[in-house]
């Protein structure tokens, strides 16, 4: 079964889109601001049920999943930063964070799932 994304197919909101793009700026500003992560966040745990079904659905995941695995890679690379390896923890971290927050959203305007 093919998901089309849910601004073609007409059967969801138009809001849907813009959704999606927001929260993935969100993300991608938390880059600078990291407390836009945390808003972002809790939009996608706010706006979970009424995107249901839709393209956007595997997107939250993927975003849910990107922030709380990113939280952990921070917590790691802040509590090994005193034996000198912490920085290479948080590069790695970053940059699986930019990598699945540029591929989501790529993904996301193509109109597919992000895996």
């Amino acid at each position: 079964m093919s998901m089309q994304p849910s601004w073609q197919n007409g059967s969801s909101r138009p809001l849907d889109r813009n959704l999606g793009n927001i929260t993935y700026g969100l993300y991608a500003g938390a880059l600078l601001f990291p407390v836009l992560a945390v808003a972002a966040v809790i939009v996608n745990y706010v706006k979970r049920e009424e995107v249901r079904g839709s393209l956007l659905e595997s997107h939250f995941e993927w975003q849910i999943r990107t922030f709380w695995f990113s939280l952990l890679w921070l917590v790691l690379g802040g509590a090994l930063w005193l034996v000198f390896i912490g920085w290479l923890v948080l590069a790695a971290g970053s940059i699986w964070y930019l990598y699945r927050i540029i591929k989501g959203w790529l993904r996301f305007s193509e109109g597919k799932p992000p895996r």
